[in-house]
């Protein structure tokens, strides 16, 4: 039986806010006299229905995150579970918007997110990364301010640029001078698409906003023409199963296309994309899907090398990343 902490892992695709744990956003609402019932129940579970009343649990969690400390202090918790679990990599969406929204400017809120992560590195030799991100539903020129912003202040673990919101708000093409700017940056780009959207939204963003990578993306499994183009332009999907069951995009894990696409030759990766709000961990996504699916030690491996591959870092970490993966490797035949 596969011990699953001691498969290495790699993480593509976490909300920031959205790793923040009851237990933590309580803690800070005591401190801000913040009233968090509505969405925390008597058991510390996060509560919430549908899609509208979970983006409505996130930005109030979110909201009690109001210093670089808090900050700080939510990305040092996260990188040090990831650890716990076995990552040894970690890319983590950051919104800008959200920042702002807390009185905070971008670089505050930025440098906040990094101490932590730094911390957490120094202890457990995890490393991280932030993708900006653009919020689909404010609108083109909301996501080009934070193109704007990301590419005026850089900083070393800002290595990337996306797109999130609702996937049904507006199209590609309104998004492309942002993609293009962060381009132009040395940014890389991924977008969520093919989670509520289908195969079109997928082809969309594919043809207008030049990503190498997509956030969901599992929907292409209803376009064998889609599947054969991600294959052919090695687009790697960063897949949130345990996500995409709990808000319903799926009804159960054993109908979830993930292993499909994985078979086809699609290069996916395993992610979390909201953990407490979904009831979910990497390491429970590493595990739930080998356990449904029948993945060997050696898939799972696979699976983390195609996602640091696929990591948004230089080629010197992504080798120190590779060496240790090999180590794994080598440790268990």
């Amino acid at each position: 039986m596969t011990d699953y902490v001691t498969v290495p892992k790699a993480e593509l695709h976490c909300h920031i806010e959205g790793a923040a744990s009851p237990t933590l956003v309580m803690r800070l609402a005591e401190h801000y006299q913040i009233d968090v019932s509505s969405i925390i129940d008597r058991k510390g579970k996060y509560r919430w229905s549908d899609f509208s009343t979970f983006l409505q649990a996130y930005d109030l969690a979110s909201s009690v995150f109001k210093t670089p400390g808090d900050y700080s202090l939510l990305s040092e918790t996260y990188f040090r579970m990831l650890a716990a679990e076995g990552a040894i990599y970690g890319e983590v969406f950051i919104s800008p918007d959200h920042a702002q929204a807390a009185g905070l400017s971008y670089r505050s809120y930025v440098e906040g997110l990094a101490a932590g992560m730094e911390r957490a590195k120094l202890d457990t030799g995890i490393e991280g990364r932030m993708i900006a991100i653009g919020v689909r539903h404010f609108g083109a020129n909301a996501v080009e301010r934070v193109a704007r912003e990301v590419i005026a202040n850089p900083h070393p673990l800002v290595t990337g640029f996306g797109l999130a919101g609702d996937e049904r708000d507006g199209h590609p093409s309104n998004f492309s001078k942002a993609f293009r700017m962060a381009d132009e940056a040395g940014l890389g780009l991924t977008a969520h698409a093919g989670e509520f959207g289908g195969p079109e939204s997928i082809s969309a963003a594919l043809d207008f906003l030049g990503v190498t990578r997509l956030g969901h993306g599992v929907r292409a499994v209803e376009d064998k023409s889609l599947v054969r183009r991600l294959i052919d332009e090695k687009i790697v999907l960063e897949v949130c199963p345990g996500s995409n069951v709990a808000l319903g995009v799926y009804p159960v894990l054993r109908f979830h296309p993930v292993n499909i696409l994985r078979n086809e030759g699609v290069r996916i990766t395993l992610n979390s994309d909201d953990p407490p709000f979904f009831a979910t961990t990497l390491g429970q996504e590493y595990k739930t899907v080998s356990t449904t699916f029948g993945l060997t030690f050696e898939d799972q491996l696979a699976i983390t090398r195609t996602a640091i591959d696929a990591a948004f870092c230089d080629e010197a970490t992504k080798n120190r990343l590779l060496v240790r993966l090999d180590s794994a490797t080598s440790d268990a035949e």
